[in-house]
């Protein structure tokens, strides 16, 4: 009897159908790591880079100036035909300018109030046209931002006919505080009263006696040399207050902040004697007035030395606000003068930490 063949060997016959040649299980191999690791690294450079959130492009209105920018002419040009000029300065996204536009100059009262009596002329923060300013300097008009300290949008400068600075307006204001501030500058009322007693005049009666009460923004006792101050000058009868002190206020990261500063309330049209960041002894009234404040709320930072770092004066929501505190609580004001460039850098941070950032929220 022969041995039988290996060929013929029905176990070898089915060994030979299961095992691959190795080259091929070699490469099968390879492709399904090279796969795998692939959708891993996909998964992770997903959540590395967190999303941008409420950034709005804005279509300016189409009877904005289209100026060649040599301001000093813009002023007599528009002098001549009895209007006053106005720089809008914006950046690309930003929802803050998307609000001016279409919250306040939708309106049919504030649009014909600017129309009837300025030009306006539009400037990017960022941007590179040349600009020549009334004291007849060239500058690009990002340099020209910077040179005047811009640290907001939309920031609005008002001129009047001796191309002087009648009013500046850092940050956003609902529609009915921006009319006020248009028939302001319109009726040349700063030749005979401050911008803040003019507002102040017309106001609604105030129904309430106190400011807000309950809030996470509590004044400290005592004050800590070595800690910057946060005052938060605020007004009775006051929405946007009450706004900041149940949306921002109260948020766990933002009293986690607060516990770096020295903290004060105070009442911009009290009687009340406060004490402020240099130990000057002043009512509510007078120190809000020193300080130009005609906004409520206002936040304004000062260092362990009484000096100013940064303020509010404007309507401003979690994101902005909070970067206001983390801009001055980290001394990042020392190295970088520019807030917005300051903010772009933290906003960048923390998508790359994988966290998505909403400037809108």
């Amino acid at each position: 009897m022969q041995p039988l063949e290996p060929s013929s060997s029905p176990c070898s016959s089915v060994i030979r159908q299961q095992r691959r040649p190795w080259p091929e299980v070699l490469v099968i191999t390879t492709l399904a790591v090279l796969l795998v690791l692939g959708i891993s690294i996909q998964a992770r450079a997903a959540t590395q880079h967190g999303r941008f959130i409420g950034a709005m492009p804005t279509k300016y209105p189409t009877w904005f100036k289209e100026s060649f920018l040599e301001f000093r002419d813009d002023i007599e040009e528009a002098a001549v035909n009895g209007k006053r000029v106005i720089i809008l300065f914006h950046q690309d996204g930003c929802p803050y300018c998307n609000a001016l536009v279409e919250k306040n100059l939708s309106q049919r009262d504030i649009e014909e109030l600017l129309i009837q009596n300025f030009d306006v002329i539009a400037i990017n923060i960022w941007g590179d046209r040349e600009v020549v300013s009334v004291a007849e300097q060239s500058f690009s008009e990002k340099q020209f931002a910077a040179a005047l300290k811009v640290q907001y949008t939309p920031t609005l400068i008002f001129f009047n006919e001796r191309a002087q600075i009648t009013l500046r307006l850092n940050g956003y204001l609902p529609p009915a505080e921006f009319k006020l501030a248009l028939e302001y500058v319109a009726g040349k009322h700063e030749q005979q009263v401050s911008y803040r007693d003019y507002i102040a005049n017309r106001q609604l009666p105030r129904r309430s006696s106190q400011v807000v009460t309950a809030s996470a923004f509590v004044s400290t006792q005592s004050r800590d040399a070595d800690k910057p101050t946060v005052v938060l000058f605020e007004q009775r009868d006051c929405p946007n207050c009450e706004t900041l002190h149940e949306r921002v206020f109260a948020l766990p990261e933002t009293r986690s902040l607060l516990n770096g500063f020295n903290r004060q309330r105070v009442d911009m049209w009290s009687d009340q004697i406060v004490q402020t960041p240099s130990g000057e002894k002043v009512t509510g009234r007078d120190w809000a007035a020193t300080l130009s404040v005609d906004y409520a709320p206002s936040l304004i930072v000062f260092d362990p030395k009484g000096r100013e770092v940064i303020r509010t004066s404007a309507y401003f929501k979690r994101f902005h606000t909070l970067g206001v505190l983390r801009y001055a609580a980290s001394g990042a004001f020392r190295q970088e003068p520019s807030f917005q460039r300051y903010l772009n850098s933290h906003a960048e941070a923390l998508r790359a930490q994988g966290q998505d950032v909403n400037i809108w929220d």
